[in-house]
């Protein structure tokens, strides 16, 4: 069915109460394996309603912001999903104290149970109204930033379209690009300030309900993270910072020299060749035309489902006023169907949604289309990521779709973009932790963390006279800070998993694909150990993977410089 024709229908909350007690009230009466596999059987239909419709709001409510009526659903679903929490965590109470475990666990897989032992512990009936906040608190930010309209150029433009004028071949016209980029966050300091403290006491009383010190632990155990913690996370960053920052460093110096620039300033990082960056040729329906012809050669099951995206209208790539910021993939259960949601803006970063976004929404197909039960759809989130980075790399061959004579140039900014992305993330993640370890610091002095990890992370910047990124606040604009703590590591070591496919495709493609399709074919029914381990990879925090997935990466890089 085509987006556009999908039905949305406000559920009825005291209905879908009074379901889910019935299905709670059946779990703990039931005298027979066969009586909960049935009880199951409606809960997840039941769930899975309830997931597609909230999906339709939101994509329906990103993709216009402005747009009155589904401002209002998607608030509907931020007040009321909340209210729904108590009774879901009877249900998955009354399904890990089965008498009929073992039946169950045989029938859909121990992770499943490992995995509601997770979400049980995430859950009080006392954090309702601190959840319901969290959302409005979210929604608001969200809302703030796809606000923004900035006078450039001559034009009034929403911030992604700044993008070409931050990657310019004229320096003036990119400081200016970061200059406007940065009043607006300046214009509204006092309320990303506020948003940000609200938010982070707000998850930390969450947090203490449920007898934490702090969120750390309720942040990674609403991300469902069931085989490893914070002490491998601080040992991953620490072989980013050992082993990374320095190979980077070094890329970043070559990149200085090429550009014929003193020193690095932050207006200067994103502009990788004198003559300019690589861009897709043609427009943007070009690009979507290219991404077409893409997937459709390169495998059959990427041909089935390129085609169900485009022929069900399933893509919102396209910049406009009002829009949501970012990019995301989501999948609308009741219909078996991804959708991608981004904002062209005319750089290569067009191609990446085209490959990354659908690598996620590659892998929601064929796990709906092989009948993974929606608990059990989508591996934890750095799996999830591994889709995604690994497609931005095995889509390779054809990547001269888009960039013509320059699909070389494309590859080499491509890979030196992805490894620089490694350490920001890790300075993303290191803040996060930061601010929930100490979550009383004042505005100034959670600038004053970021600018230290700017330091450790990032040493090759400069960041002269700028605004707004010169006091230390560019984390507001990584809308991740706000909406989904803790996750962003997991792009970090996603990418390294990444690094690893397309070394394992240059030497064998056939057999680097089927490895990765086994990978994104297994849903969530593995943690992401056993998914990267089944597929002969080394996990991120193994000692030494940085150092010699870096050092592949770099020898890449120079055996394939532009002379």
């Amino acid at each position: 069915m085509k987006f556009s024709e999908m039905p949305y229908k406000r559920p009825d909350i005291d209905e879908a109460r009074r379901e889910l007690g019935e299905i709670r009230d059946c779990l703990r009466g039931a005298d027979s394996v066969e009586v909960q596999l049935d009880a199951i059987d409606r809960y997840l239909k039941l769930t899975g309603h309830f997931e597609t419709d909230a999906t339709l709001a939101y994509v329906r409510h990103t993709i216009d912001t402005r747009d009155e009526y589904y401002d209002a659903e998607n608030s509907f679903f931020d007040e009321n999903g909340p209210l729904l929490a108590e009774l879901n965590h009877e249900i998955e109470r009354a399904l890990l104290n089965s008498p009929f475990r073992a039946q169950l666990e045989e029938k859909f897989g121990k992770l499943l149970f490992t995995n509601l032992e997770i979400a049980a512990r995430c859950f009080k009936p006392e954090m309702v109204e601190l959840m319901q906040e969290e959302n409005r608190l979210k929604s608001e930010y969200q809302n703030l930033y796809a606000s923004a309209m900035v006078d450039f150029d001559g034009q009034t433009m929403p911030l992604p379209k700044l993008g070409p004028y931050k990657q310019s071949t004229d320096r003036a016209v990119r400081k200016a690009a970061y200059e406007a980029e940065g009043k607006f966050f300046d214009d509204n300091r006092e309320a990303l300030d506020a948003l940000y403290d609200k938010l982070v006491k707000n998850r930390t009383a969450q947090a203490k309900i449920l007898g934490h010190d702090n969120y750390l632990r309720l942040g990674y155990d609403l991300l469902g993270r069931n085989c490893y913690g914070a002490d491998k996370v601080a040992e991953f960053r620490g072989q980013i910072a050992r082993d990374l920052v320095p190979i980077v460093s070094r890329m970043k110096d070559a990149q200085r020299e090429r550009l014929g620039v003193e020193s690095m300033k932050m207006w200067d990082d994103t502009l990788l060749f004198p003559d300019g960056n690589p861009v897709p040729h043609g427009t943007a329906d070009d690009i979507l035309a290219a991404g077409l012809e893409m997937y459709r050669g390169l495998s059959s099951e990427t041909a089935e489902f390129i085609n169900h995206m485009y022929e069900n209208e399933l893509l919102d790539v396209l910049s406009r006023e009002g829009k949501a910021p970012g990019g995301y993939c989501t999948t609308i259960f009741d219909y078996r169907s991804p959708f991608i949601f981004s904002n062209f803006n005319g750089t290569a970063g067009d191609v990446d949604v085209l490959t990354h976004e659908a690598g996620h929404a590659f892998a929601g197909y064929r796990a709906m289309k092989n009948g993974i039960i929606l608990p059990l759809l989508s591996p934890t989130m750095e799996a999830c990521e591994c889709h995604s980075m690994s497609m931005e790399f095995l889509t390779a061959p054809y990547h001269h779709l888009f960039f013509k004579e320059d699909t070389r140039k494309y590859e080499i900014a491509h890979c030196e973009e992805s490894l620089t992305f490694i350490p920001y993330g890790c300075m993303v993640d290191e803040f996060q932790h930061r601010m929930y370890e100490n979550p009383d610091l004042t505005p100034e002095g959670r600038n004053a963390v970021w600018f230290e990890l700017e330091k450790k992370y990032r040493p090759w910047i400069d960041f002269g006279d700028l605004p707004f990124y010169g006091r230390g606040a560019g984390w507001q604009r990584q809308l991740h800070i706000y909406l989904y703590p803790f996750y962003y590591i997991d792009y970090c070591m996603a990418q390294t998993v990444a690094f690893q496919f397309w070394m394992a495709s240059l030497e064998n493609r056939e057999d680097a694909w089927r490895r990765y399709l086994d990978f994104a074919d297994k849903g969530g029914k593995y943690t992401f150990e056993e998914l990267v381990h089944g597929a002969g990879l080394k996990l991120p925090y193994d000692t030494g993977c940085i150092a010699s997935v870096g050092g592949a990466v770099e020898r890449w890089l120079k055996e394939n410089s532009l002379k």
